[in-house]
């Protein structure tokens, strides 16, 4: 690399750490030995927010570490920040993976969480500690019903008896008592299209989202069959994010950039659209995320398909298409890591939000890299 090369990159650096004093209202940045697909909230409770421990899983092809963090202390407090001398993330419990992680779903109201590696249909069944160990190990595991090169996606609901959603294409979709392993409800379709997502959307219906952008809608409670909506557009991959907190409404995302919003009570009906600017395509369908935010109404986020996630409002969106702009986008991780020595740029692998905590977001990216961020709203700044 040579000296002027070396001297723009650290421009580029100080500009950004300038830019990002007006920009963010907190920022922390943690680096874990090995990159993670993963970023799921589990249980904890500190300085009176619920959601303040999270898991994150390697997902190389060898053995692979499972962690569960706790959220730096300086974050959670609101007030007198300078006080809070824990700056960093908390390892609370650990264990390691013989396979890798590339989905990982915590059952609501237990210390367990379920993974799949990506290679199969199977489930992985783990305790994620308590306060007498600070180890996560394996319980168990569970049959898919379905050979995929997808993996399974996962989603659990919070019941008296823990159970888990799962399914690697649409016709496999089941719904399963851990306990047991007895299945209680399965997805009567004819499809063998490979899922995308699966989503509760309220305690017993939940949403079925395909690669291909039709998506499922049914009820665990009956065997009526469900209700289907076709892609909104000709496209080859779609994502799906649903959120019953946002009125019922659900978005899809293509691989062109079409954003479309659609009501789960009318899903046949696009309530507003948009086209966004996309530069690259997704390296793989599993590494684009797609994500409401659970308390900024009418706002969702986007990663996967560039080094930068990139924050939406479909507030002034309407049903006839247009262009749209992000409201925000987060470049730290791209940013930090110029090196200018023609190393592999740096992708994200995964960004959720705070679902208390309304423009607080966590993203995660190929370097290891793991971001904690609060934005601040640029037309109110």
């Amino acid at each position: 690399m040579g000296e002027t090369e070396a001297v723009e990159i650290d421009d580029i650096l100080d500009d950004w750490f300038i830019e990002s004093l007006k920009s963010y209202k907190d920022l922390h940045v943690y680096q874990l030995e090995h990159p993670t697909q993963i970023i799921e909230w589990t249980s904890g409770r500190i300085l009176f927010c619920v959601f303040s421990r999270l898991c994150v899983a390697g997902y190389s092809s060898g053995k692979n570490e499972i962690l569960e963090l706790c959220l730096p202390l300086k974050l959670l407090a609101d007030e007198k920040k300078g006080l809070c001398a824990e700056r960093d993330f908390k390892v609370v419990h650990g264990g390691f993976s013989e396979a890798p992680v590339c989905c990982l779903t915590h059952i609501p109201g237990t210390r367990c969480a379920v993974t799949n590696d990506g290679l199969s249909s199977d489930l992985q069944l783990w305790d994620l500690g308590s306060d007498d160990t600070d180890v996560i190990r394996k319980t168990g595991s569970l049959s898919g019903t379905r050979v995929s090169q997808t993996g399974s996606r996962i989603a659990a609901r919070l019941s008296s008896s823990p159970q888990v959603l799962h399914g690697a294409q649409s016709s496999s979709v089941q719904l399963t008592q851990l306990s047991t392993g007895q299945t209680l409800y399965g997805l009567e379709v004819d499809s063998t299209e490979p899922l995308s997502s699966l989503k509760f959307v309220s305690e017993t219906a939940f949403l079925a989202s395909c690669c291909g952008g039709t998506v499922y809608l049914a009820d665990t409670r009956t065997s009526a069959p469900p209700q289907a909506s076709a892609p909104p557009g000709e496209c080859a991959l779609w994502w799906t994010d649903a959120s019953a907190a946002l009125q019922f409404r659900f978005i899809r995302l293509s691989s062109s950039g079409q954003a479309v919003v659609s009501d789960l009570r009318n899903m046949g009906r696009a309530v507003c659209r948009a086209q966004l600017d996309f530069q690259t395509s997704p390296r793989k369908p599993e590494d684009v995320t797609v994500a409401w935010a659970p308390a900024l109404d009418g706002c969702f986020s986007v990663s996967g398909l560039s080094g930068l996630v990139q924050i939406y409002d479909t507030a002034g969106w309407r049903a006839e298409p247009q262009d749209a702009s992000p409201l925000f986008q987060h470049a730290g991780h791209s940013v930090s890591s110029q090196h200018g020595d023609g190393s592999a740029p740096i992708f994200i692998t995964t960004h959720v939000w705070h679902p208390e905590r309304p423009r607080t977001l966590l993203s995660a990216a190929s370097d290891g890299s793991v971001h904690v961020w609060d934005w601040v709203d640029p037309q109110t700044n």
